[in-house]
């Protein structure tokens, strides 16, 4: 949350150089407060774990948020409980009438798989059109930020000959924007994919912004230039043994995978990794949250 400082007050515009969040008395005293509605496409097959990751940052804050989860009515998932979405998720025509402040469309285990292949990808289009005019700002993750990016602007992504995995350092593109307000200037974060897209197609596109990006990983963050889509390949909201979970697993499965880059200690896997990507992904979220969805949101969510 802002600080409250009077409007003339000196410090208020060197902290606002230092990308630090200042608010007016004027300004506090004429906002308008309301809860916020995030819906959640939740295409993982893991769908508590996500979940938990998920809430678990949009949770920390002083604001109070209305999370509902979504799940594809042309796919049903195979590896969680039916009566767990029974309860918990609603489907696209459910909602379809209804506004929401914020959306977040997960990834998916879906490497090497063309778009257009995927079984639910028409519907999926469906609810990524529907947000332009129903959602005032979509947050899309991993294999969810190359969906929007093709479904959007045609980009084409890249496949990888070996899976992408580890945590790796990313540089600040744009040090000014509040997304990464508290950041420093090199951050960590985990990456587990095996595409990507080039710096090249992003740049090719003037509506796009390349924000952040990895000499290893490539490119991590994108957003549109009017704030309403931000593409995310990184995973900050991993927990501290998610890779490791994905690598004994596709090591039982006799896939021979690598060890994850930077994860374990003298890269032994015997050895638990150590977590420097914590405060990066509250911060992600948070800021998500706060700048482009709280502070820019309608008051009256029918006129997003």
């Amino acid at each position: 949350m802002p600080i409250k400082i009077a409007d003339s007050l000196p410090a208020a515009a060197i902290l606002e150089q230092e990308n630090i969040f200042v608010m007016t008395q004027y300004r506090a005293m004429h906002q308008d407060i309301r809860p916020l509605n995030v819906l959640i496409l939740n295409l993982m097959p893991t769908k508590v774990v996500t979940e938990t990751q998920l809430l678990r940052k949009l949770s920390n804050t002083p604001l109070q948020i209305n999370v509902e989860f979504l799940q594809t009515a042309s796919y049903t998932p195979q590896h969680i409980d039916s009566s767990h979405l029974e309860s918990f998720y609603t489907t696209f025509d459910q909602v379809k009438d209804r506004k929401y402040d914020g959306m977040i469309i997960t990834g998916a285990p879906l490497d090497y798989v063309k778009f257009e292949d995927v079984t639910y990808w028409d519907e999926l289009c469906t609810i990524m059109d529907w947000g332009v005019t129903h959602v005032h700002c979509t947050l899309h993750l991993c294999w969810g930020a190359f969906a929007g990016l093709y479904h959007f602007y045609g980009l084409e992504r890249y496949d990888m000959d070996t899976k992408l995995s580890g945590v790796y350092p990313h540089r600040i593109i744009k040090k000014t924007s509040p997304l990464f307000r508290g950041f420093d200037d090199i951050f960590y974060a985990p990456q587990s994919r095996a595409m990507g897209i080039s710096e090249e197609k992003i740049a090719s596109v003037p509506e796009l912004e390349l924000m952040a990006v990895s000499d290893e990983a490539g490119v991590t963050i994108v957003k549109t230039t009017d704030s309403r889509h931000f593409f995310v390949t990184c995973h900050p909201e991993y927990d501290a043994d998610t890779l490791a979970l994905e690598y004994f697993r596709d090591l039982d499965k006799g896939l021979n995978p690598s060890v994850p880059a930077n994860y374990f200690p003298d890269d032994d896997p015997r050895n638990p990794p150590v977590v420097n990507w914590r405060s990066t992904g509250q911060l992600l979220y948070s800021n998500w949250l706060n700048y482009y969805v709280y502070q820019t949101t309608p008051y009256d969510i029918r006129n997003i």
